[in-house]
């Protein structure tokens, strides 16, 4: 019971507190000023009427998602009153746009630098289909590698062996950027070592989100990190205002290793991903360490999300000009990352590409599975075409209504083929794809609306790597400990109420 109160009183005292509460005033107070003017004055009424009509014929005309547009659609018509004023303060895409311009051209350089450091591969002549796929992430501004070694870490745990070792052994910089960083045996270890390298020479820096760590990290942590001789920013502070950017997260994890090591996937530096601590059962995670050439674009990413952040200038050249000789590696390496700030969604098309180019199988393992409709006909065309489509989710809910939302579309998604399995031991964290034996993804992209158009992500294209293999034994692997979802299944025959609830939460999914 005292651990219970103890809890109690640090949520009470936290900063998410205060930030839920004043966030909560200010809708009340937007709400009631509203409905005030509205009894006093008719043409105010009228006037907040006429706006959310405007804004439900802008939602319903405008060129986005048609999940995201209903979502929006349907509570500026129930409550007309005060509907468009909120889509205008939290629905709308519209970003700052200083923030916009210098990150569009941050991106712009980062482009012409790895395009410079960087030449055509032979992969069209290898697999005209799989160089369609790495055209796409060209395209974006991502070059496709060879002459990289890859590992595939299938547990948080081996993750943090490896990233542990190779922070030991730096010798020139080290480059850290993670969703969540919480205080504990993983954390604590690794600042250990960072604070004896910045003693060595070596540069230390260090991006966290500010949200992500709302109630892991102490308010202010980078001035702690500072004192230490860390290079440290928060990546947009939470502040108490309406306002979308406050949406727009970092859920990035990244970290590189003088430029020759690199690692990327779904796990953060808190104990949970390491099985230290249980929070929702078994902890199931995947990260990718890669060696070589490939490292440059996880650096360079790095750099220009540290450049947004401060303004300040990098010299992308000074750490991506070393050599690294890898020559017996196999396969093509391609790292990606995805912005909320521009019209082009990565990590989803990505995620498509695979899908709608499989030809045998493509094994998924996602936290969240709340797609919209594109995913969906995806997926339930390549199942009815023949190709085995296999999805693991968890069976343990970190968060009740969102769980409830992924076994919403359980129903449609088997019923069209397309087999389904719940992690038992717990909670699945993974965000893998691996098709044919040939292609696969590891990065941060969740199946879910935030991951896919709120946040900014990050992932590895590989073709023809060593560790697809790797994938498919763990996938095949884990299947062993998961509970198949069949036709037949209690989990598709909802009824009364908690049907009701998901087909509600199913509505508003993309605004979670």
């Amino acid at each position: 019971m005292s651990k219970t109160w103890k809890k109690i009183n640090q949520l009470i005292a936290s900063r998410i507190t205060a930030v839920a509460l004043l966030l909560i005033l200010q809708i009340a107070v937007i709400v009631l000023l509203i409905v005030k003017l509205s009894r006093y004055f008719a043409f105010v009424y009228m006037g907040f009427m006429l706006l959310s009509l405007a804004v439900f014929l802008y939602v319903i005309n405008k060129n986005d998602n048609p999940s995201y547009k209903l979502a929006w659609a349907i509570p500026i018509m129930i409550f007309p009153l005060f509907g468009g004023i909120f889509y205008l303060l939290l629905g709308s895409h519209k970003v700052n746009k200083y923030l916009l311009r210098r990150l569009s051209e941050i991106d712009t350089e980062r482009h012409l630098i790895l395009d410079d450091i960087k030449s055509d591969t032979d992969l069209i002549k290898r697999d005209y289909e799989a160089y369609r796929q790495s055209s796409y992430l060209k395209n974006m501004g991502f070059p496709v590698y060879e002459n990289t070694e890859t590992t595939f870490h299938p547990t948080g745990e081996s993750k943090f062996e490896a990233l542990v070792k190779r922070l030991e052994n730096a010798k020139d910089f080290i480059f850290l950027e993670y969703f969540i960083i919480e205080e504990g045996y993983m954390w604590n270890t690794i600042l250990e070592i960072l604070e004896k390298k910045v003693k060595e020479g070596v540069e230390v820096r260090l991006i966290y989100d500010s949200f992500g760590c709302l109630l892991t990290l102490p308010d202010k942590y980078y001035k702690k990190m500072r004192e230490k001789g860390i290079k440290c920013i928060e990546f947009n502070p939470l502040i108490p205002v309406v306002t979308l950017l406050m949406n727009n997260r970092d859920h990035r994890k990244i970290a590189v290793i003088d430029g020759e090591y690199g690692f990327m996937g779904g796990i953060n530096l808190a104990d949970e991903y390491i099985n230290k601590i249980e929070k929702y059962g078994h902890w199931k995670d995947a990260a990718l360490e890669i060696h070589g050439e490939a490292v440059k674009s996880l650096t360079c990413m790095f750099l220009s999300m540290w450049q947004a952040v401060t303004g300040k200038k990098e010299d992308y050249m000074r750490y991506i000009s070393k050599t690294v000789p890898i020559s017996s590696a196999a396969g093509y390496v391609q790292p990606y990352c995805d912005s909320p700030l521009d019209d082009n969604l990565v990590g989803e098309m990505t995620y498509l590409n695979m899908i709608n180019r499989a030809d045998r199988y493509i094994y998924i393992n996602t936290p969240y599975l709340i797609i919209d409709n594109e995913s969906i006909t995806a997926l339930t065309l390549a199942a009815k075409s023949g190709v085995d489509v296999r999805i693991i989710t968890p069976h343990v809910a970190d968060k009740w209504y969102v769980h409830m939302v992924t076994r919403a579309y359980y129903s449609q998604l088997v019923n069209n083929g397309v087999k389904i399995y719940e992690y038992t031991p717990g909670f699945i964290h993974a965000k893998t794809f691996v098709a044919d034996d040939e292609i696969a993804t590891v990065g941060t992209v969740n199946l879910d609306y935030r991951s896919l158009y709120l946040h900014f992500e990050c992932g590895i294209w590989m073709f023809k790597t060593p560790v697809i293999k790797d994938m498919k034994e763990d996938f095949l692997n884990t299947l062993k400990v998961c509970t198949p979802v069949t036709k037949d299944s209690p989990l598709l025959k909802a009824k009364g109420f908690k049907k009701l609830l998901r087909a509600v939460l199913r509505i508003f999914a993309p605004l979670m």
